[in-house]
């Protein structure tokens, strides 16, 4: 038993070695990733979710390029507690509808009747004319509802100031505000739908 703590002793010196001879002597923290660098951005989730949580991404990217400084140091100065200034505010806002001009630019913006369920689920309509609006056709639905309208409507509604305020949680920032960014297309598509009928 005494050779076991000498072996594992000796192993990790060996391992020691190698990563000092490998250059592991010195540490350099990763450089965060340039906002202002066009980057693909994907989501895991579908309908509403997806496309707010891509929205919301790329729009930290153009508000941190705006603002010239790193998307991580942008989204921890907008998580601490205290008032945003008017330039975060100004750069978020203008982040979110760059991103869906990207978007509709790169043709990743899904066409509106890819979301009408997603935002029927949430409104409080009365059944009849949910009903009436799920036998919309999807060609009606897309002629009359562009989803790149629908979402500068609900950005330009949104409050990012009182959203930015209330922040229960630092540490989900993007979350917030994705979760704020889907209610308001989420309503603002409802509010159209009824318009159609």
């Amino acid at each position: 038993m005494n050779g076991l703590p000498a072996f594992a002793l000796a192993l990790v010196g060996g391992v020691l070695a190698v990563q000092l001879t490998a250059g592991g002597g010195s540490f350099e923290p990763l450089r965060a990733t340039d906002p202002c660098a066009h980057r693909t951005v994907t989501s895991q989730a579908d309908g509403i979710d997806g496309l707010t949580e891509r929205l919301v991404l790329l729009g930290l990217d153009d508000a941190a390029c705006t603002l010239q400084v790193s998307r991580e140091a942008l989204t921890l100065e907008l998580a601490q507690p205290g008032t945003r200034t008017d330039a975060q505010i100004d750069a978020l806002h203008d982040g979110l509808l760059s991103a869906v001009h990207r978007m509709k630019a790169d043709g990743t913006l899904p066409p509106a009747s890819d979301l009408v369920d997603d935002a029927l689920a949430t409104a409080d309509l009365n059944p009849f004319l949910e009903t009436a609006i799920r036998a919309l056709p999807d060609s009606l639905v897309d002629a009359a509802l562009k989803t790149d309208d629908v979402l500068t409507r609900a950005i330009d509604d949104l409050d990012l100031r009182a959203l930015l305020a209330n922040l229960d949680d630092p540490q989900a920032l993007d979350e917030q505000v994705q979760a704020a960014v889907t209610r308001a297309v989420q309503d603002s598509l409802a509010d159209r739908l009824r318009d159609l009928l």
